[in-house]
């Protein structure tokens, strides 16, 4: 310890703690060898220390299961004090100073921790030529009649030099202050000449300097000369490499985040592209399993349409074989009847009277009739019975059939619009109790007690003027928001003209003429005129809805932004609209206006039957 140590080789990063970056204020020692301040390594501890079982050093990170017991370590604050002096009163630092300083303090059980003040300089470091030239150079700012920067802000404190730094530090330990906490602003630097400039770097073009330094707020590169000057005093200012690595780490992590935000949206783009392909693959096998089935019926059908054909083939066939016999049976026995006739004429005109005796007893008997009363040609084909059994089942084939496109749509609505688990569940088990908000409602609109219906009224009512009520458009929001899950409501619309239904978000425009689209914060299904459905996107998308339904059902699932309306008495799907609801959403309505008492019907919200 009796090597003189020159001042030009000491700077203040010797004295300064790598905490709140200030001159140490009573330093101490952790065991691992660095030195802060007693009350930032406390700080530091306390706050760090919380729920953790080691304590790190913040430098090297050494842990220590437990907390060390910190003492002041007398002869770096020795050294420090005389530091702080001579920065205050601008006198060069002795190495004697130092020396004797360390030799008084030979005896203090902490010198083994006085920081290593090495003759070489360390990388970095301000040569002391420098570092007496920039002392002087803020010792006159401090004189009568020149005018000083004023710090409104702890990150000013670059700004100022080692002996302002120095000298607050030292009166407030004077005036036994309480140590300031570590701040989050960055370090101090030090401006330098040109002779430590890097040759690489921009000149300013006004001084021809290096432009080390950034004016945070001018958004600007300076030089040093320039961050003096007036039109920079008390701007916020930091060295430009420094500001460089905290813009480049603030792209990293701006481009983590958006890294973040494209893996989440590759990762929405292939379920989305999964579930098309499995609705594609799903489709095709439905297709070809309906058409399978469509051609086994059509194949029945044919071949019960050969076998009636058979059946009626037979009886007629049947039919020909008896008529043909009869036919043959009555053509001999005419046959026969028409020769006697013959015979009986001949011998009429016989003029030899011994063949006519011997002959007359045979001709003159007649043959056996034949009785052919009950001789007939009769089939069930004649009676169209065969033809009736058939058109009555195709009738009810035809029914059964009619009945097919609705059995499949009951079958959609009675399954989840989406299906985690395999368990069917039907919309209504998500049934939501609504009661519509007065406060929200416009003027015009009455609201019955029990909160569940809603009409149009001919003039306003003496309502408050409040944020939340709707001033232009007649229209109300139900009392419920909603931000997640899933939720069904039925509304009765009866025989209205003009509605409109389905939800909003909290934040919408309630005030004046609004717009009205899922942009704006709406989504919602409207009838207009009796007949013109629509769902109000930009431009409206219309809908063709057949039939007319009495009741609405009203399915929102918050988590996957999807939104559908149903015809509940033939329960059919009339439309699904998928978006992201940002925020909270709350169910919408609107009876619109009564159209001289032709829409005055209002809208009912009903109880949701739980099927089983």
């Amino acid at each position: 310890m009796a090597m003189a140590l020159s001042a030009p080789f000491l700077s203040e990063d010797q004295f300064t703690c790598s905490i709140c970056l200030d001159v140490f204020n009573n330093p101490v020692s952790t065991p691992c060898g660095h030195s802060f301040c007693k009350a930032c390594i406390s700080s530091y501890w306390n706050t760090a220390g919380e729920g953790s079982k080691s304590y790190q050093c913040p430098l090297c990170k050494e842990s220590f299961h437990n907390r060390p017991e910190l003492h002041i370590n007398l002869t770096l604050r020795e050294i420090t004090e005389q530091f702080k002096q001579m920065a205050i009163a601008g006198e060069p630092m002795d190495g004697n100073l130092i020396r004797g300083a360390l030799e008084t303090s030979n005896s203090h059980t902490h010198q083994k921790n006085l920081p290593n003040l090495s003759v070489l300089r360390r990388p970095g470091e301000m040569p002391g030529s420098v570092f007496a030239e920039m002392m002087t150079r803020f010792q006159q700012m401090q004189t009568p009649g020149v005018p000083r920067p004023t710090l409104s802000h702890p990150s000013d404190r670059q700004l100022q030099s080692p002996n302002q730094v120095s000298a607050q530090v030292a009166l407030q330990d004077q005036n036994n202050e309480p140590h300031d906490p570590p701040p989050s602003y960055l370090p101090p630097h030090r401006y330098t000449g040109p002779s430590d400039s890097s040759p690489s770097l921009p000149l300013c073009p006004i001084h021809m300097r290096g432009l080390e330094f950034f004016c945070r707020t001018d958004n600007t590169c300076v030089c040093c000369i320039c961050a003096e000057k007036a039109e920079h005093l008390g701007h916020n200012i930091t060295p430009a490499k420094r500001e460089w690595h905290i813009k480049k780490s603030q792209l990293g992590i701006a481009e983590a985040e958006l890294k973040d935000l494209l893996c989440e949206r590759e990762r929405k783009r292939q379920e989305i592209l999964d579930s098309w392909q499995q609705i594609q693959s799903a489709a095709e096998r439905e297709t070809h399993g309906a058409i399978c089935v469509f051609s086994k019926l059509i194949s029945t059908v044919e071949h019960c349409q050969a076998e009636v054909l058979e059946v009626i083939e037979m009886s007629r066939r049947a039919a020909e074989h008896r008529a043909q016999s009869l036919l043959r049976e009555l053509e001999q026995e005419i046959a026969q009847l028409k020769k006697r006739t013959t015979e009986l004429s001949q011998m009429a005109v016989c003029e030899d009277y011994i063949l006519f005796l011997k002959t007359f007893p045979t001709l003159s008997t007649l043959p056996q009739p034949t009785d052919w009363s009950g001789a007939s040609v009769s089939s069930e084909l004649t009676s169209g019975v065969i033809l009736r059994s058939v058109s009555q089942i195709m009738e009810h084939c035809q029914e059964e059939m009619r009945k097919l496109p609705e059995v499949c749509q009951q079958s959609l609505l009675d399954q989840p619009i989406s299906r985690p688990t395999p368990k069917t569940r039907r919309v209504q088990e998500y049934a939501a109790d609504i009661t519509l908000d007065p406060y929200t409602a416009h003027p015009r609109l009455i609201i019955s007690v029990d909160g569940k219906q809603v009409h149009c009224g001919e003039r306003h009512q003496l309502v408050p003027d409040n944020p939340e009520r709707f001033d232009r458009v007649v229209c109300v929001l139900a009392r419920q928001g909603f931000n997640s899950g899933r939720h069904y409501w039925e509304v009765e619309v009866g025989g209205k003209t003009d509605w409109d239904m389905g939800v909003a978000s909290q934040s919408v425009n309630r005030k004046g003429k609004i717009s009205v689209s899922p942009a704006h914060g709406y989504w919602f299904l409207s009838l207009r005129d009796q007949t013109n459905y629509s769902f109000r996107t930009e431009p409206s998308t219309s809908l063709t809805v057949n039939p007319r339904p009495s009741r609405i059902g009203i399915y929102v699932d918050c988590d996957k932004g999807l939104l559908s309306f149903y015809n509940v008495e033939d329960r059919m799907l009339i439309y699904t609209f998928t978006d992201n609801f940002s925020g909270t959403i709350h169910p919408f309505f609107s009876p619109c206006t009564n159209k001289s008492g032709r829409n005055e019907a209002p809208l009912i919200i009903c109880p949701v039957p739980m099927t089983e």
